[in-house]
């Protein structure tokens, strides 16, 4: 008798309008991807970075989505997907000398975060 494949339950949180640009976001998002979510919040905290804010508060909301909506435990939990797509640009004018305009470009970007359940600390749990 051949054993169905366990379903991997995958909670997701979407940060959309995120004032910055995608690729700024993108290097903070490779850092934490693949690590489990303790290790991630305390990576978020000591980097540098203006985007480790709102990337911080999608990962708390994916987590969260976790807890409560598929009862899930956050001490297993691992960042599984990261990704942050470029949104609309807000296009603003500054002026310049002798009556011109200079055009600013206010990025912004759409954060994703997806956490699942560590499967291979489970599975040694219930070997030994």
């Amino acid at each position: 008798m051949t054993q169905a494949p366990e379903i991997i339950k995958t909670a997701t949180a979407h940060g959309n309008f995120v004032r910055g640009s995608a690729s700024k976001v993108r290097r903070v998002l490779d850092q934490i991807r693949g690590q489990s979510y303790r290790d991630a919040l305390i990576m978020l905290e000591f980097m540098p970075y203006r985007s480790t804010e709102p990337i911080t508060k999608v990962l708390r909301s994916a987590v969260a989505n976790a807890e409560h909506n598929l009862g899930m435990d956050p001490s297993t939990l691992i960042i599984s997907s990261a990704s942050a797509n470029s949104g609309p640009v807000m296009k603003r004018y500054r002026p310049r000398a002798q009556g011109r305009a200079f055009a600013i470009k206010k990025q912004t970007c759409h954060i994703s975060i997806a956490v699942r359940s560590n499967i291979s600390n489970i599975t040694s749990e219930v070997k030994s």
